[in-house]
């Protein structure tokens, strides 16, 4: 017995159901139950090779084995054991959110073993799942920073406990079980904790909502996955309640930091802090999307839609105050000051992907690109054992090594660390890319939709209840030529329909004799497909320019390289005994594409630019600055995402820019 208050034993937890994921089931991350314009596949129906392929690899060997240790050497866990033994009152380390990180662990590897059976992953979520059995009270409450002898009460924190956002993460890792097939002692679990919440805040009860969203996605989804309709009615209340000011103003500029300020449907743009702000998002168009709430939904797609228009980073990244790692006003988007945290960029790739399903639009599998490849995929180091927190666009200095021994207090050093005090992000990473089959490709009453252009496989059942299938053969990012090939199809039409990116300009898909330009939106192939039957898609890979709107002040005069999806960067250790503070690029010179010795898997791009001398004196404003000597001097791009992966340095995306476009 462990003192929590109600505390029983429980005792009506099921067996453990090892390796079932029988056919029927939809293990999908994002699953609507009511229809809209695309269906999303399970991800055991995507094999992934090439540059993901990889990633997932590295997410399965290293990436949450290595976040599983951090767990238990930060003393996470042991948190847990401690609300077990009734010793949190001496025991208890971290910050007051530390469970959500465990649970996004355990739902990183339900997803895994979803995929790929995996006998470790199997025994640790057990092993988690029974210390969470006999941690959780009588009445389905479960949390390891309240409702102990001594500790703060039960929702005595609204704006600050996270006790529902942890909740929140607990029920996602429920719904990775359930939609595998799984009915559990974890299922068992978070379904009391879950009920426990509809007793708690139903609509004669406990008036509030949390501080930091995220219940809201988990509940809708365990309405998905259950069909119990009580779990959506109370995500539409928090969604409904959000915006009354019931939670207490805040240092970070109001109760706008957690989305409280105004109602969601008043709201004309995302405000405050970044991570909160798309997760209510997202929440908020799952709920519009299971009620039929039209009107919701439309307005969430506008807000997004300026969000995107005035509030995003180049890389797809959101928030550009550290304090409170928030947005900032329109065009706000100092690149040096860049927070851009790691979190948001996963929560922006949930919420582009609710409204792609909803709307059909593939702007927004264009957002999704550049947030996986220059927001996720910049996170983990090349060996999965170091995280950024934050994706800065500028690192004026050489950035600083954290102990790799120690959780990091600090996020903004350049460095990737191994483990922070608040940790969120890894975990986050460590989900995403489990799941992230369930994010290439979809189906329609015509066909299947292409969406993210991988190396791997894609098997799909129509709404009619055909099979279809296709290979994809490319190396992209590093090429742009997709070749997909048929491989099941009974000869009735069918439309393989493709999306065009909108960095493109001059995309061909070749079918047969015939090949055709292509403009950035969506193609479609409506054929009676053959086994065998190939087409080639080539989207073109010539490095270009791209100049800032010049609202954003921070960065007018500039210039950023990009090739494909990728952003790519200046980075110290490309450019020796040069001040990268100092540089100017001539964007009229040609480029010159190579491989890169030490970032092997990578395309290099040099170009002329010129440096200028240090100005003299001690005073920085001079009647004119370009008096100053300047030499030329070869500038190395190297895409974003491998920055950093070769010891401290400094960086720049946005780089002052002479010459035409």
């Amino acid at each position: 017995m462990n003192g929590r208050t109600d505390h029983t034993p429980r005792t009506d937890q099921p067996e453990e159901l090892s390796q079932m994921t029988p056919a029927g089931h939809r293990t999908i991350p994002v699953d609507p139950a009511t229809a809209v314009r695309l269906t999303p596949l399970p991800i055991h129906d995507v094999t992934l090779r090439g540059f993901w392929g990889e990633r997932q690899r590295l997410n399965r060997e290293k990436v949450i084995p290595h976040c599983d240790e951090w767990l238990e050497r930060a003393g996470w866990v042991g948190n847990l054991r401690a609300a077990v033994n009734g010793t949190l009152a001496t025991d208890r380390v971290g910050r007051l959110f530390t469970d959500s990180e465990i649970y996004k662990i355990m739902e990183a590897m339900a997803w895994e073993v979803a995929r790929e059976p995996s006998p470790r992953f199997e025994a640790r979520l057990a092993e988690l799942s029974r210390l969470l059995t006999e941690a959780q009270a009588a009445d389905g409450y479960l949390n390891s920073f309240y409702d102990y002898p001594g500790g703060p009460e039960r929702y005595s924190d609204l704006e600050w406990g996270h006790e529902l956002y942890c909740a929140g993460h607990l029920i996602q890792a429920v719904v990775s079980r359930l939609r595998a097939g799984h009915d559990d002692a974890l299922v068992a679990v978070g379904r009391a904790a879950a009920d426990h919440i509809c007793r708690e805040f139903r609509a004669d009860g406990r008036d509030g909502i949390c501080g930091h969203p995220e219940i809201e996605t988990a509940l809708v989804e365990l309405y998905r996955a259950t069909g119990e309709r009580r779990y959506l009615d109370q995500a539409s209340r928090f969604v409904e309640r959000r915006g009354n000011r019931t939670l207490g103003d805040t240092m970070y500029g109001g109760r706008d930091y957690y989305q409280d300020d105004v109602p969601i449907r008043d709201a004309p743009v995302l405000v405050g802090h970044a991570v909160r702000a798309l997760y209510l998002t997202a929440g908020a168009i799952d709920v519009a999307v299971e009620t039929g709430d039209q009107a919701l939904l439309e307005h969430l797609a506008a807000q997004f839609d300026r969000t995107l228009e005035r509030r995003t980073y180049l890389t797809g990244g959101m928030g550009s105050h550290h304090h409170g790692e928030s947005y900032g006003e329109d065009f706000e988007l100092p690149a040096d000051r860049a927070y851009a945290e790691t979190c948001a960029g996963v929560a922006s790739v949930m919420v582009a992907w609710r409204l792609l399903l909803a709307t059909g639009e593939p702007r927004y599998a264009d957002i999704i690109e550049r947030t996986l490849y220059n927001i996720v995929a910049t996170a983990p180091s090349d060996n999965g054992d170091a995280f950024h927190y934050v994706n800065t666009l500028h690192r004026r200095s050489m950035s600083v090594l954290p102990d790799p021994n120690h959780p990091s207090l600090r996020r903004t050093d350049g460095m990737r660390a191994a483990w922070f005090t608040t940790s969120c992000c890894p975990t986050n990473i460590a989900r995403t890319l489990a799941s992230l089959g369930g994010y290439i490709a979809t189906v329609d009453g015509r066909g299947l939709q292409v969406h993210q252009y991988v190396d791997g496989e894609i098997q799909a059942t129509l709404p009619d209840g055909r099979a279809v299938g296709i290979s994809l053969e490319t190396a992209y990012p590093l090429d742009g030529t997709v070749r997909l090939r048929v491989t099941q199809s009974d000869g009735v039409p069918w439309a393989l329909s493709l999306r065009v990116p909108g960095w493109t300009e001059k995309a061909t898909v070749r079918y047969g004799a015939t090949t055709h330009q292509l403009a950035p939106g969506t193609a479609t192939v409506t054929e009676a497909w053959q086994v065998g039957d190939e087409l080639t898609l080539d989207l073109g890979m010539m490095p270009r320019w791209v100049r800032p709107d010049p609202r954003i002040d921070a960065v007018r005069g500039c210039a950023a390289l990009e090739r494909g999806p990728l952003v790519y960067c200046l980075e110290s250790a490309d450019q020796h005994e040069v001040d990268l503070n100092l540089v100017e690029v001539d964007t009229s010179a040609p480029f010159a594409v190579r491989e890169p010795d030490d970032l092997p898997g990578s395309l290099a791009i040099t170009v002329s630019g010129t440096v200028r001398d240090e100005a003299a004196g001690d005073w920085p404003y001079l009647p004119d600055q370009t008096g100053r000597p300047a030499r030329q001097v070869e500038l190395t791009y190297v895409p974003y995402h491998r920055w950093g992966n070769r010891g401290p340095s400094a960086m720049r995306v946005w780089t002052p820019a002479v010459g035409g476009a």
